[in-house]
């Protein structure tokens, strides 16, 4: 390969890369929301009784309080076994898989969603923008952060699949989890959508989870694609004979 291809693939590979992980996590356009996003969370009584599981050496009991569906958009994600999450760790909370910050009913009839800023800490979800009028038209009660427990490895599996963007629906129930693993540690959840706050996330125990629709799966591919390039063309360049000028 000569040096002028060895530094084009270069330059192209670097773009790509900037461009594919900028746009990794985008949102896809309300026209290609699945219409089932455009429901409520269903939400019922339930007579499932508390029970106990074991997840890494904790047993934990867990309290069913509603059977719970729902279809929803991520716009944001936190995953309890990443390395800066350290409350979790300390909590020795295995059940708590994942958290996924969803909108869906009157925050996925229009475009409104794309044009605010979406982020996740240990326990929140946050909605920020600066224009007024897109915070007038967003509705803060058609966004959830949700705790997914799960002792299912398939669900778990599932959870964990799910990426920023993505169109995803999971049910079970909304439960109230504890363990008594040195320390009593106990997590409730909220029941109703219109509560905010520390205290206004719903703690689900997923029985079933599912993505329905991949979203930025191409700029995901692309990323990896431009990665594979630059290392093609950095080792090209390496071994590329160096020629003085004269």
């Amino acid at each position: 390969m000569s040096p002028a291809l060895v530094r084009i693939l270069l330059v192209v590979s670097t773009v790509l890369m900037i461009v594919a992980w900028w746009q990794r996590d985008s949102l896809p356009p309300q026209a290609s929301l699945d219409r089932s996003l455009l429901s409520e969370p269903q939400q019922v009584t339930t007579e499932k009784a508390a029970f106990k599981t074991i997840v890494d050496g904790v047993e934990y009991t867990v309290r069913p309080l509603y059977a719970y569906d729902l279809y929803g958009l991520v716009v944001s994600k936190h995953d309890a076994d990443t390395w800066w999450d350290s409350i979790h760790k300390s909590w020795k909370d295995k059940l708590n898989v994942t958290d996924l910050c969803v909108i869906w009913g009157a925050n996925a009839r229009t475009d409104n969603y794309r044009d605010l800023d979406y982020s996740s800490t240990q326990f929140e979800c946050y909605a920020r923008t600066h224009s007024t009028e897109v915070w007038k038209a967003f509705d803060v009660a058609a966004l959830s952060n949700n705790h997914l427990l799960t002792d299912d490895p398939g669900v778990a599996r599932a959870l964990k699949a799910v990426r920023v963007g993505d169109q995803v629906h999971f049910r079970g129930y909304l439960a109230e989890y504890s363990h008594d693993q040195g320390f009593h540690f106990f997590r409730g959840t909220s029941t109703t959508r219109t509560d905010q706050g520390a205290h206004a996330c719903e703690t689900v125990y997923a029985t079933d989870a599912e993505i329905l629709r991949a979203g930025n799966r191409g700029w995901r591919t692309a990323f990896w694609a431009a990665m594979a390039a630059f290392f093609i063309g950095a080792v090209a360049w390496i071994r590329t004979p160096f020629r003085a000028t004269p």
